[in-house]
Order: C-alpha cells, then structure tokens, then sequence
C-alpha cells in the first residue's frame, strides 16, 4: 500500500504560490532610515522595496515605531521621512505608491495623541498598535476604548508574538477580539523566524479564522529568503486565500 499513499500524497501536494500578490498592500515595515530599528540608508530601503515588489507588493504602507522609551518620532518626522523615500524611488525609477503611518506602541503618552486625533492612520482611519512583549496595558481595555471613541479602527500588530497571549488557549485572543480589534499577522511568522510558539500561535489563529490583515513587518533585507521560503507553507497559502482577509480595504 506504499505506493498508493506516496501516489495520493503526490496528488494533494500543491505547487508553491508564485508570490504575494493577493495581500497587494504591505501595510507594516520599518523603511524609513535611521528614525527606528528599521533600515539605515535610503539605499537599503530601496533595496527592500524593490524586493518586495518582486514579491507581489504593489503598495506600500510604512509604519516606523512610535514610542516614547524609544523612539519618539512626530508626524513631522514620519511625513518628511517618506517624502526622502519617495524622492529617492522616483530617481531610482521605481513607481510604487508609498505612503507612512505608523506603529504605535500602547503606553501613557498615547492617550494625548489620541485625544488630539493626530495619530497617522492607515486608509478608513485605521490604526496600528503594538504591546510591550512582557506583559499587556493592565488597562488596556482603557486605551482601545479611548482609540475607537475617537473614531480610530484598531489593528493589533503581530498578536502571534506576544507570549502572555500565545502560551495560553485561543480563548485568550478570543478575549481581546472582543474589545473590537482587528488583528494583523506577521508573515514571518509562518516561517517560524521568531520561535515555535508564535508559530504555532498564528496557525491556530488561521485555523480560527481570527486573521483580518497580513503584513511583513520588514526591517532589512534578512526576512526576505525566508518570505521566499514561505511560498511553500500550506499556511501561508490558506491565509493568502482567506475570503475575508481585509489588505485590499487599504488601497
């Protein structure tokens, strides 16, 4: 009976996908130089958006971190970092719409910019934030209430990778879906470059249909091998053809 599994294995096995051109949009990356932990140069970020094109991308959003502990950039900042990539794009001949947000990371110097409503939102005024890998806002409830009263849709970034969420149950996340957030995965992910739990957590997410955005997260060159690996990924294929998957919202 060997043969007939090895035959009706081979039958199932389906080709690796071309690319990523079903996400269109790349709404989470680090490709503004030297403002955060992303790129350093305007030659590195061209580089990786070429890259990203050949994967399929054909647009993107990019979201440099804002955090007070870290890296506290102004929209002042972000804007006139885009225009930089976007003047170095056009020289280098690279037609590729490019735009800023950004990622906000979830503490006290949030609320003001909250009630300001000058947070950089993504299409629709969505917004993406980000938690501390320790451990959640104790009040958390607190901030995505006061996010959404301002009128903000709140995407969660990369909920896979937080351990306090992935070393429990999917009740876990099912808890903070219910505050009215939507959450975005990391392709990266699925190819297990940051551990086997976010791993295993963004599979359970899919498997949960609890997966409403797909993004890269890229910061250099170095994740690109592996989103080219990740072609292959029987996961990676069953988001790409999630019919609720919401990227396209964001062109």
């Amino acid at each position: 009976m060997g043969w007939l599994t090895s035959l009706f294995s081979a039958k199932e096995k389906l080709p690796p996908l071309e690319n990523y051109s079903a996400l269109m949009v790349d709404f989470h990356s680090h490709l503004i130089p030297a403002i955060d932990d992303g790129v350093k140069t305007l030659d590195e970020a061209i580089e990786v958006v070429k890259s990203l094109i050949a994967l399929g991308f054909t647009k993107i959003i990019t979201t440099p971190h804002v955090m007070t502990d870290g890296y506290n950039n102004t929209n002042e900042i972000l804007l006139a970092g885009r225009d930089e990539v976007r003047r170095a794009l056009e020289k280098a001949g690279i037609e590729i719409p490019f735009e800023v947000s950004a990622e906000y990371y979830i503490d006290e110097t949030l609320l003001p910019k909250v009630k300001s409503k000058s947070l950089l939102t993504l299409k629709d005024n969505y917004v993406l934030v980000e938690l501390s890998y320790m451990a959640a806002p104790m009040s958390l409830t607190t901030y995505i209430f006061e996010l959404k009263a301002a009128g903000y849709k709140v995407i969660l970034a990369h909920p896979e990778r937080y351990p306090f969420y992935y070393r429990k149950s999917v009740e876990a996340y099912e808890e903070v879906r219910e505050l009215g957030i939507y959450f975005q995965m990391n392709l990266g992910s699925l190819a297990g470059v940051y551990g086997k739990g976010a791993q295993q957590a963004a599979e359970m997410l899919i498997d949960a249909n609890m997966i409403d955005f797909v993004a890269t997260d890229i910061h250099n060159m170095k994740l690109i091998p592996n989103f080219k690996n990740a072609l292959e990924l029987p996961y990676v294929r069953k988001i790409l053809e999630y019919e609720y998957l919401l990227n396209r919202q964001l062109i």
